[in-house]
């Protein structure tokens, strides 16, 4: 069995970082008796920008051998290459995690792999930084082929361009859930600190995490949050972490008493997206006509005016339907840039 399907939720804790001998054993003490099945911290920490705290390597390590005694619980490392792979199995460090920075470069996601053949160490593969299903995957089948059984995808969000985004990662649930479907067995761990990036939202993401029926989730404990050297305001002390484990929620995939109305719900919904998708079909069929008629007449194949009468309409009956505005602007933006590429292609056809 994975070691990351045990327990569900399983639980990962522990600070950014490894900062000192004395933080890491206050770190063994506290968690040692809350539900928290392994615990973490960075001993290799590089910063975007130099001159910041950037772990204490080896030397943290035997701290972490220590937590482990002290607490009797797994501990885990993140690991960028082969030499700090070594160094986490010759401490005897139970799962490392590939970070989302190494998971965007295959090279090294294979030097990685390489380095792990023929060992039975746990691995966790964060999701790349940039919103990318496939170089996931990648990660994903090159550690496996190493013959590494136990696996978990960590979905920490993506840096995405968003000035108005409460997260410092957005989520975009949307490919976990992917991933997930791709690989039913992956275990799927949501690391809430990094798609937070701020302590007061962390409890409400791991809600929705669980409620996206995640198997995990990973957050970062600090004894003194405030004063730690590494990602200060998405940390929490032990005590908020024991308050947000007691309050969540954890919701059944299904039950024998409700399992009918489910599957009979479900059937409707499979009926209505059937004619949604037909709908799409005649409507790209007019498209078609329309590409043809301004072809023919020489008209410019975008109407500034039509899109804003579009986008005015489609939003009051949204409206009128109860249905979020910002959800119908982007179905009928995804629409209409369809559209429009398939008016483009008939003129470009029919060009001299």
């Amino acid at each position: 069995m994975n070691l990351f399907s045990t327990q569900k939720p399983y639980i990962i804790a522990g600070p950014c970082g490894a900062e000192d001998e004395a933080q890491m054993m206050r770190v063994a003490e506290s968690l040692r008796e809350l539900p928290v099945h392994m615990i973490r911290a960075g001993v290799w920490k590089p910063r975007s920008k130099p001159g910041h705290f950037e772990g204490r390597g080896e030397l943290a390590l035997a701290w972490l051998k220590e937590v482990k005694r002290i607490s009797g619980k797994p501990v885990c490392t993140e690991v960028a290459n082969q030499e700090q792979v070594t160094l986490a199995l010759k401490y005897g460090l139970d799962a490392v995690w590939i970070g989302a920075r190494t998971t965007v470069n295959p090279f090294l996601v294979q030097e990685i792999a390489d380095a792990l053949a023929g060992t039975s160490i746990a691995v966790m593969i964060k999701n790349p930084v940039n919103p990318d299903v496939e170089l996931w995957s990648g990660a994903y089948e090159r550690i496996q082929k190493s013959g590494i059984t136990n696996i978990a995808a960590i979905h920490r969000g993506f840096s995405v361009h968003d000035p108005g985004s409460i997260y410092r990662n957005k989520p975009i649930w949307s490919i976990p859930i992917e991933l997930k479907r791709r690989y039913k067995d992956l275990p799927v761990i949501c690391d809430v600190s990094h798609i937070g990036g701020n302590r007061t939202i962390l409890s409400g993401i791991a809600q929705r995490a669980l409620d996206l029926d995640f198997d995990g989730l990973m957050i970062e404990t600090h004894p003194e949050p405030d004063a730690a050297l590494s990602d200060a305001k998405q940390q929490i002390t032990p005590e908020r972490l024991a308050e947000i484990l007691e309050q969540l929620i954890i919701r059944h995939i299904q039950t024998d008493h409700a399992q009918g109305d489910i599957e009979q719900i479900r059937l409707i919904l499979d009926s209505m997206d059937a004619e949604i998708v037909a709908l799409l079909g005649k409507r790209m069929e007019l498209v078609k006509e329309l590409g043809q008629i301004k072809s023919d007449n020489n008209i410019a194949i975008y109407q500034q005016d039509r899109w804003r009468e579009i986008i005015e309409t489609r939003s009051a009956w949204g409206e009128q339907n109860d249905l979020n505005v910002d959800f119908i602007r982007k179905i009928f933006e995804l629409i209409h840039d369809r559209s429009i590429k398939t008016q483009i292609d008939i003129l470009t056809k029919q060009s001299p």
